[in-house]
């Protein structure tokens, strides 16, 4: 599978731009692309036969260096914000043509691939790497061809190239740009693979809501009855965990699209943070680690070739990315009905949330807005105690339009659709970080277990204070006293103090949305009452 690329072939003919690039590889295999990263010494084989690569400087995305560019596609419908940066058009061409001028003097990989499930909104890219993992990572992360192909957009990575910022316009020497009226995503400067992904999926969030369609980053599953559930969630709350139910098929672990009919995944892959990864806690990701799977920025056992799950000396964000089909029982084509239950995952490290309460529409919308986890103390440099996080629609960082917009769009589905929206804070309980102790995961899968097969339907419900949520009175395989985070506490001033203190940080962030959607949104969020 796969060839070197002639110059008189159809590829070469659609980019004459790399008609001087020494070696073109086209379509190559896994096996090919895990053959050609090691003899480039881009990485080296696990025990247990995956490709590891280090992505060098940049572990992780670098949100203030990912821009858009501003044209008359963009100008008036884009946010413009911390997070989407403008840039001028003609800096985009003068950086394209030297992303394209070095290129040509690199070995460089190409591979065709496809994003959404869903046939009818099927997106076609053209993915251009200098790095042979960086192309393995695009034929694990999106769909493949299975016919007739016509690329309608091209993403070209270039990490040995880097920006000269008094120069080029950028900020530092990395970037990410998207050029909508081109459709060209360029990323310079950076290995890691992320940014590729997640630059395609902030295209998706600007197309798809045009064509009616709620993007989400969110992970999707589906019962034995054919029930759909997805799941939000901010890195650490545990999305792709819980999402990965061997009881259910997996739908997707990160992005996916709700049309008028179904839930459909945009990707053919998963991208997992392992971090303590362990067989016991998490099979099916531990499983996926086999070859043609690609392991980024982990650390091994002394000289071996074992992977050390709990050394994050490299970096917290250690990753997998793997096909959807390693895991056994995935669904294909990725795609599942409208769904029944909806969970947003926080890990509220203030230990003030309950573990399960169930939303109504307006606060489905509030919560969804607002997008709540929270770091612990240790995790980044400076932070010393739980230090709340918004990021709205748990995905602000890829929102190309207002929140807003996203949100009343998942108002209007509560609006059709006899949906249970849950609140699960896979957090703390007992007390904040370092007082509290972590729920644990088997009490979480417990509780929804119980909302999906809806055991929950009919019990009571109790009213937290300040929040008003509603809380079940009682769920199988969870202790009585865990559900209402009042009586896990042992002095419950305390607690009163803790939850308004975490009850003002979310009205100060939701007032900045005061002046959308007639200011109601907030109106039912947490009664916190002035100091």
């Amino acid at each position: 599978m796969g060839q070197n690329i002639n110059k008189k072939t159809t590829i070469q003919l659609s980019f004459p731009e790399f008609n001087n690039a020494p070696n073109i590889h086209y379509q190559l295999s896994p096996e090919t692309l895990e053959k050609a990263a090691l003899g480039r010494g881009e990485g080296y084989l696990t025990d247990q036969g995956a490709l590891a690569i280090d992505t060098g400087e940049f572990t992780g995305r670098s949100p203030k260096d990912r821009f858009i560019v501003s044209d008359n596609i963009t100008k008036n419908t884009i946010w413009w914000s911390d997070i989407n940066i403008p840039i001028d058009t003609e800096v985009f061409d003068s950086l394209y043509t030297k992303v394209v001028t070095y290129l040509n003097s690199q070995e460089i990989f190409v591979r065709d691939a496809m994003v959404c499930a869903e046939k009818e909104h099927r997106l076609t890219l053209r993915v251009i790497t200098e790095d042979a993992s960086q192309n393995l990572f695009a034929y694990n992360l999106f769909l493949r061809p299975d016919g007739p192909f016509v690329p309608e957009w091209t993403i070209i990575s270039a990490p040995g190239f880097k920006a000269n910022p008094a120069v080029d316009g950028t900020r530092q020497h990395n970037f990410s740009i998207i050029n909508f009226t081109r459709k060209i995503i360029l990323i310079g400067g950076t290995g890691y693979t992320g940014e590729i992904k997640k630059a395609v999926f902030s295209v998706l969030n600007f197309l798809l809501p045009q064509q009616n369609i709620l993007t989400m980053h969110c992970a999707a599953n589906k019962g034995a009855n054919g029930d759909t559930a997805i799941f939000f969630g901010l890195s650490g709350t545990g999305k792709t965990t819980l999402s990965a139910d061997p009881e259910r098929r997996l739908i997707g672990d990160d992005e996916h699209g709700w049309g008028p009919n179904s839930v459909f995944n945009f990707e053919g892959g998963c991208y997992a943070k392992i971090a303590g990864l362990t067989a016991e806690k998490e099979p099916q990701i531990y499983e996926a680690i086999k070859p043609g799977a690609l392991l980024e920025n982990v650390c091994f056992h002394g000289s071996s070739n074992r992977v050390d799950f709990d050394n994050l000396s490299k970096t917290e964000n250690i990753r997998l990315s793997y096909p959807l089909d390693y895991i056994s029982n995935s669904v294909s084509p990725a795609v599942g009905d409208v769904p029944k239950n909806i969970f947003f995952l926080t890990a509220d490290a203030f230990g003030v949330l309950p573990p399960i309460s169930k939303l109504t529409r307006a606060q489905a919308m509030y919560y969804f807005l607002s997008g709540y986890t929270a770091k612990v103390a240790g995790t980044e440099c400076g932070i010393n105690e739980p230090e709340a996080t918004f990021s709205a629609c748990f995905g602000r960082a890829f929102l190309p339009l207002h929140p807003i917009k996203y949100a009343e769009m998942l108002g209007e589905k509560l609006d059709k659709y006899p949906i249970n929206v849950w609140l699960i804070n896979t957090g703390w309980t007992g007390g904040a970080y370092g007082t509290g102790t972590r729920i644990k995961l088997n009490y979480t899968r417990a509780m929804i277990k119980a909302a999906l097969d809806g055991q929950l339907d009919n019990v009571p419900y109790q009213k937290l204070p300040i929040f008003d949520l509603m809380i079940p009175a009682w769920c199988a395989g969870v202790p009585t006293e865990l559900l209402n985070p009042v009586n896990t506490w042992a002095d419950p001033y305390q607690y009163a103090e803790k939850a308004n203190h975490l009850a003002m940080l979310f009205r100060q962030n939701c007032s900045q949305y005061k002046n959308f959607s007639d200011g109601m949104l907030c109106s039912v969020g947490p009664a916190a009452k002035a100091a």
